[in-house]
């Protein structure tokens, strides 16, 4: 299956609905502008945003043991018993808007196999890649499957809107490396505080890294899919798969803070036809989550100054989205009041 061109004969009747609705002329602004995408990634005049669905990825990282967090790496697993017992931020929106959270292990470095999560671990989190690769391309494949499949599973269940979600201490370290290597910018202009680190420790994460895509060899003729394997992080990957089944099935992909919009910076590399189908929920405080914004030429609906993930902002960003497709399908048009 491929990822389809937007179909310009529903984006000009969305644009000419829009245009007859019982409103002055743009008057919705950025939600007419959503109502048109959500028309162009689902091939409908009038979508059906319902059911929406978190899929929240989690992987540890062997850079974490360089300092490069203000958090431990356990924090991952005691979250993932935090999703489930429904007291993460991200439980609390969830039930607010009426969706489902799913949690995949597919690289945490604990035995979390007592937990009722989606158990697809590739390996206990990604090797340190300040010394060697973080994972094998086999592997990144291999997650990159693992993200396809959930949003397969959901979409096939009737989730109609996909928000992606991520849990792994040290994953702002490996989506600022992303981020450097596939836009070439400067990796001191990418790497933020991540969970709270103070300036001078910062610092000492931008060396750090920046030595590490030094020993890592990436060039400008590295493949994407190596870097992605060289640098990446396991739930980066699935998280790509699951933007990448999105636009596939025709099925919108709320993509969340700065560790997911690297997830889509990398689906965009693999395969550049899905740029129009990206839709980025807020822009983080992360340093880097502006820069891959203006790369990917996406515009985020909140800023909120949010840094949690999760899929926090995807989640408090849902609203607006389903508004936007309710306007074309439930407001009257000046000809349906007589005009």
């Amino acid at each position: 299956m491929t990822i389809e061109t937007f179909n310009e004969v529903v984006l000009t009747d969305t644009k000419a609905r829009l245009n007859q609705l019982a409103k002055p002329f743009g008057s919705l602004g950025r939600l007419e502008k959503l109502a048109i995408q959500l028309a162009g990634i689902t091939g409908q005049v009038q979508p059906i945003i319902e059911k929406p669905v978190i899929i929240v990825a989690a992987a540890d990282h062997g850079i974490v043991v360089e300092g490069v967090s203000a958090y431990p790496q356990e924090v991952t697993a005691l979250m993932i018993e935090n999703f489930v017992r429904g007291g993460a931020a991200i439980n609390v929106f969830a039930r607010q808007i009426g969706a489902e959270v799913v949690v995949v292990d597919v690289g945490v470095n604990a035995d979390v196999c007592t937990q009722p999560i989606i158990h697809q671990k590739i390996r206990n989190g990604t090797r340190n890649f300040l010394h060697e690769d973080a994972m094998t391309e086999e592997e990144a494949l291999a997650a990159i499957s693992v993200g396809k499949e959930i949003a397969k599973e959901s979409i096939m269940k009737g989730h109609r809107l996909l928000i992606t979600g991520e849990m792994g201490i040290g994953n702002t370290s490996a989506s600022s490396a992303l981020v450097a290597c596939l836009t070439k910018e400067p990796i001191e202009k990418v790497v933020g505080i991540g969970t709270g680190l103070k300036e001078e420790e910062r610092r000492k994460k931008v060396t750090i890294i920046k030595e590490a895509i030094v020993n890592r060899n990436i060039t400008a003729h590295t493949s994407p899919l190596s870097i992605l394997a060289k640098v990446g992080g396991l739930e980066i990957a699935t998280l790509a798969g699951v933007i990448l089944e999105g636009a596939v099935r025709q099925t919108p992909v709320l993509i969340d803070g700065f560790i997911s919009t690297a997830a889509a910076l990398v689906a965009k590399k693999l395969e550049p036809a899905i740029g129009p189908y990206l839709m980025v929920a807020h822009q983080s405080t992360e340093l880097g989550h502006e820069v891959v914004m203006k790369y990917l030429d996406v515009e985020p609906i909140l800023k909120l100054d949010l840094r949690l993930g999760e899929g926090t902002g995807a989640a408090l960003a849902y609203p607006i989205v389903e508004a936007s497709s309710r306007i074309l399908s439930e407001m009257a048009t000046f000809k349906d009041l007589g005009l």
